[in-house]
């Protein structure tokens, strides 16, 4: 009997990091997974450009950038229980928008709504919850497994909604009519807007009601947090190395629409390698955490740049042509394995760097408020590069401007090292004392 007592804690501590997994991914399938899956679909059913649908994005990375800053004191008072649900309940709401094909003007409005509910109540709590379940030992192992959990859980729906969106069309897609294209999207995202729903359901009944004990002295709503870690340079150093890492990741957007104009891959074929990066997704982030608690987070940090520059600068230079699939799976392989890892160890070095437990929410909320600007300048950016270079001029451009950020990022990480290690070197001289 003692050893099923015994297991009973670590069974509840899988369980809530596996409902953190399931909230942290499902929140964003809406907004983004569907049209990062279905870009070219997703572009024809709405009767999009690349720089409208941008602009779309764009909208939500504003509203973002202002429900970070108050969504991190929220966090650190209230329970991520209440919080993650009320924003997986709110997001698949809009959902229910989504499934009307709207307009363009109502989709800004709707990216609006979603850049609230996905943010404002959701993103710090999802941090805090995480960072309370890894503890002093494991913050590379829990970011990484959240991060990689999320990216499984993507990968498998995002495979089964390209299975059941193909089964819904013609055996031969490209005699599919704009009708039949537009029906099995919808019902697409009706699933996905259930799932959703379905998660916030699941979160409600096994997360903790309360914050972890040990992490509560400090949680109230006021501005003593903020004001802690906004004088922290290491705080904005990672937001910094998140703005560069982020263009990365939204560069992802782009490798289905890649394989359709540069591969010359129909419809569906193309969501099927946009899919190819999504099952790197759980790989990257979960090796990069587990040897982040085995070296640190900011060595993995500076190998994550490495791997993402050179995938995006062979991306870049012309060299993927059409009918050169297997390279073309290398490369997104190579530069999915940076995008990913580093998105592993976002929030994993903010321990590296000494910020309080308390202050987690106050800290993830400054940081996101610099670190996900590319929610606002890299949606317009890669459509306007796409849309006045069609064809593979505008890939190279897209993957160019991704090399660059890569390269900066790289040396902002070994900055952040350095600095961390000096101070490890003041810290240890002053306890010798």
């Amino acid at each position: 009997m003692e050893s099923e007592g015994g297991d009973r804690p670590k069974i509840r501590r899988a369980l809530h990091l596996l409902a953190l997994i399931a909230a942290g991914e499902t929140i964003f399938f809406l907004p983004f997974v569907l049209a990062r899956v279905f870009r070219p679909t997703v572009l024809e059913v709405f009767e999009l450009t690349n720089l409208q649908l941008g602009t779309a994005f764009a909208i939500y990375g504003v509203v973002a950038m202002v429900a970070y800053f108050p969504g991190g004191p929220v966090a650190d008072a209230f329970s991520p229980r209440k919080l993650l649900s009320a924003a997986l309940l709110t997001t698949a709401a809009g959902g229910l928008i989504f499934f009307t094909v709207p307009s363009l003007a109502t989709l800004k409005w709707l990216y609006t709504y979603w850049g609230l509910t996905t943010i404002a109540l959701f993103w710090a709590a999802l941090m805090r919850a995480t960072r309370e379940w890894g503890g002093e030992k494991k913050q590379g192992t829990a970011f990484g497994i959240l991060d990689g959990g999320r990216g499984l859980l993507t990968a498998m729906t995002g495979s089964a909604m390209v299975a059941i969106y193909a089964g819904l069309l013609p055996a031969d897609v490209e005699t599919a009519t704009l009708q039949q294209r537009t029906e099995a999207f919808r019902h697409v995202i009706l699933i996905t807007a259930g799932l959703t729903a379905a998660t916030a359901i699941l979160v409600w009944l096994i997360l903790p009601k309360q914050h972890s004990r040990r992490a509560t002295h400090h949680s109230r709503l006021n501005m003593h947090g903020i004001l802690h870690v906004v004088k922290m340079p290491t705080v904005w150093l990672q937001s910094l190395i998140i703005i560069c890492a982020y263009v990365g990741f939204k560069a992802t957007d782009d490798f289905s629409l890649y394989a359709s104009d540069v591969l010359g891959l129909d419809e569906v074929q193309a969501a099927r390698a946009g899919t190819i990066s999504l099952w790197i997704r759980p790989v990257g982030a979960i090796a990069a955490g587990y040897l982040a608690d085995r070296t640190s987070p900011g060595t993995m940090t500076i190998v994550s740049f490495l791997l993402l520059a050179i995938g995006s600068l062979i991306l870049g230079c012309d060299l993927i042509r059409t009918g050169l699939y297997i390279p073309f799976v290398m490369t997104v392989i190579c530069a999915s394995l940076g995008i990913f890892a580093l998105r592993g160890l976002y929030y994993a070095i903010m321990k590296e760097g000494k910020v309080p437990l308390a202050y987690t929410g106050s800290a993830v909320g400054i940081v996101s408020v610099i670190g996900y600007t590319p929610d606002i300048f890299m949606g317009p950016a890669m459509g306007h590069l796409l849309d006045t270079s069609p064809g593979p001029a505008g890939h190279q451009h897209v993957f160019l401007l991704v090399f660059a950020f890569a390269i900066t990022g790289l040396l902002l990480s070994l900055a952040f090292y350095k600095l961390t290690r000096q101070s490890q070197k003041n810290t240890i001289a002053h306890q010798r004392r």
